[in-house]
C-alpha cells in the first residue's frame, strides 16, 4: 500500500546523510593538528649545545622562543591531523655532515633510560665498530670519525627496538681504523615549555618560518616552510668550504663554495651563459644570456655575469627560485639575504627588524662580505666571513652602457614590487653597510646563489 509520507521520507534521508558527511568533514578540517621540530647543532661536525631557538613566522608574525634544555618544539594548527612523529620510540637521525668528510655528528633519541647497543657495519655487513652504553631518556650525540670505508651502517639497539641510517664517506682513511666517540646528551621531557608556549606563535601549514640558533654570543638561521615532523641542524662553522660542497661544478666553470653559519653561499658571482651585446635586450627563448662588463668576457671571469633580473628568474615571479643558478642552489629571496646580513652584521643581528627598511641599512655588513682586494680605495673591508664580494658594476636600463666597475656591486633577489619593479642589494667602496632598493628589471645586475635547505 502506498503510503503519501513514503517519499518524503527517503528525501528527508537523502538530505541527511550529504549534511551528516559535511559536518564530519568540517569536524576535520577544524581539528588542531601538531608538527613537531627538533633542534640541534654543530660546528662542521661537532655538537654543539644550543642555549636557546627562536622561531619567528615571516609570512605573517609572531615569535617564540624555547630554552635550554628544550630543544623540540610542537607547531600546532587548524586541519586535517597529520601523522606525529613518535617520541614514544627509539629514533636514530641522519647524521651531519652526509657524506662525511673524516667526522659527521649522530643524533638518536631514547625513550627510557636503559642499555643501548651500537653497531657500525660496512657494505658487505662487516662489523667495524660496536658500543654499549646506559644511555638515560633524551637525545644523545655520538662522533664517528672515519676508517677506509666508503659507505656505512648505523645501528642502534635499545629492547626490541632497532633502527638504522646509511653513511655515505667521501674522505677515506687509508690504514686507520674508525672510532665511535659519545659527545653527551640533552635530556626530554615530554611536558615541553615550548608546548604552552607555541599558542602565541600563529602558523599555518606553508608559512615561512625563520629559526635561530643561539650558542654563547653566536647565533646562526635557517629558513623553511615546516609541513612534516622535521629535525634541522644549525651549523655555527663560518668562513669555511660548505661540508660536502666544497667546489660546484655548472655549465663548464668551477664555483667556490663558503659557509656561513647555516647558509651555503657561491663564493664567486655566477658567470653562465652565452655573451651578447650589452645593447641588446636578453629574451625568453631557452638560451641563458649574460652580459659582460664593456663585452669583454675577461670582465666576466673576473666579476661574473651581468643579467636582467627576468632572465636571471628564468621567466617566473617564484620566491626562491632556481633561476639560472645550478641544480639544488637558487637565487637568494629577500629572506636569504636578510639572514646573511643579520650573521655578519657586528651590531644588527638576525631577525632583526632593521633589515626591512630601504636604503642604507645595518652597521659593518658590507665590509664584512666585500673582498678586501679589488675595489677601489674607500673604506677598509674585511671579508671577515669569506663572502668576497666583488664591485662588478652594472648594467644600465636602456643599454647604454655599463658602469661603476670597480666601485659598486649589485646583486638581485627574488622579489619585485606591486608596480613591476626588482630589488637589489648594492655594495659601496665607501660604505660600510649595504644599500637596498628596487629598479628597473630590464638593469644588469650580478647573482650569488644560495644553496638549497
Amino acid at each position: 500500500m502506498y503510503h503519501k509520507n513514503s517519499k518524503p521520507s527517503l528525501m528527508k534521508t537523502k538530505i541527511i546523510i550529504p549534511l551528516l558527511v559535511l559536518v564530519i568533514m568540517t569536524s576535520a578540517f577544524s581539528q588542531k593538528s601538531s608538527i613537531q621540530l627538533t633542534f640541534s647543532a654543530v660546528i662542521i661536525a661537532a655538537y654543539v649545545k644550543l642555549d636557546s631557538i627562536k622561531v619567528m613566522n615571516r609570512t605573517h608574525s609572531g615569535t617564540v622562543v624555547i630554552h635550554w634544555p628544550d630543544t623540540v618544539l610542537t607547531l600546532n594548527y587548524l586541519g586535517i591531523p597529520e601523522i606525529k612523529n613518535d617520541v614514544k620510540d627509539l629514533q636514530v637521525f641522519q647524521n651531519y655532515p652526509n657524506p662525511m668528510n673524516g667526522q659527521t655528528t649522530i643524533k638518536l633519541f631514547v625513550p627510557e633510560k636503559g642499555q643501548v647497543n651500537l653497531v657500525i657495519t660496512d657494505m658487505p655487513g662487516q662489523q667495524v665498530i660496536s658500543m654499549e652504553r646506559k644511555l638515560d631518556k633524551g637525545y644523545h650525540y655520538f662522533r664517528l670519525t672515519s676508517g677506509e670505508e666508503n659507505f656505512y651502517f648505523f645501528t642502534a639497539r635499545w629492547k626490541d627496538k632497532s633502527r638504522s641510517i646509511k653513511i655515505l664517506n667521501s674522505s677515506s682513511n687509508v690504514n686507520r681504523a674508525g672510532s665511535l666517540e659519545y659527545l653527551g646528551s640533552e635530556y626530554s621531557d615530554p611536558k615541553l615549555k615550548a608546548a604552552s608556549e607555541v599558542q602565541n606563535l600563529p602558523y599555518k601549514l606553508g608559512d615561512l618560518l625563520l629559526y635561530i640558533g643561539y650558542a654563547g654570543t653566536l647565533q646562526s638561521g635557517i629558513l623553511d616552510s615546516a609541513t612534516t615532523a622535521k629535525t634541522y641542524t644549525f651549523q655555527f662553522a663560518t668562513n669555511i668550504p660548505c661540508p660536502g660542497a666544497a667546489v660546484v661544478s655548472y655549465s663548464g666553470h668551477e664555483y667556490n663554495t663558503i659557509q656561513i653559519f647555516s647558509q651555503c653561499w657561491l663564493k664567486e658571482n655566477l658567470n653562465v651563459g652565452a655573451l651578447i651585446p650589452v645593447s641588446q635586450a636578453m629574451a625568453d627563448n631557452g638560451i641563458i644570456e649574460k652580459y659582460c662588463y664593456n663585452n669583454s668576457e675577461d670582465s666576466c671571469f673576473k666579476y661574473g655575469g651581468l643579467y636582467q633580473w627576468n632572465e636571471m628568474m628564468q621567466y617566473t615571479t617564484t620566491q626562491g627560485a632556481r633561476g639560472i643558478c645550478p641544480p639544488s642552489w637558487h637565487v637568494p629571496s629577500f629572506e636569504d639575504w636578510k639572514v646573511l646580513n643579520g650573521a655578519v652584521d657586528s651590531i644588527y643581528r638576525i631577525g632583526d627588524d632593521a633589515w626591512d627598511q630601504p636604503f642604507d641599512v645595518g652597521f659593518n655588513v658590507g665590509l664584512n662580505l666585500k673582498s678586501i682586494h679589488g675595489w677601489q680605495a674607500g673604506v677598509t673591508n674585511t671579508d671577515r666571513f669569506g663572502f668576497s664580494a666583488l664591485p662588478g658594476g652594472s648594467r644600465f636600463w636602456s643599454g647604454s652602457g655599463c658602469f661603476e666597475v670597480g666601485s659598486s656591486g649589485y646583486w638581485w633577489i627574488t622579489m619585485m614590487n606591486q608596480t613591476g619593479y626588482s630589488f637589489y642589494y648594492r655594495m659601496s667602496y665607501d660604505h660600510p653597510d649595504i644599500y637596498f632598493d628596487y629598479t628597473s628589471g630590464e638593469t644588469g645586475y650580478s647573482v650569488r646563489c644560495v644553496k638549497n635547505n
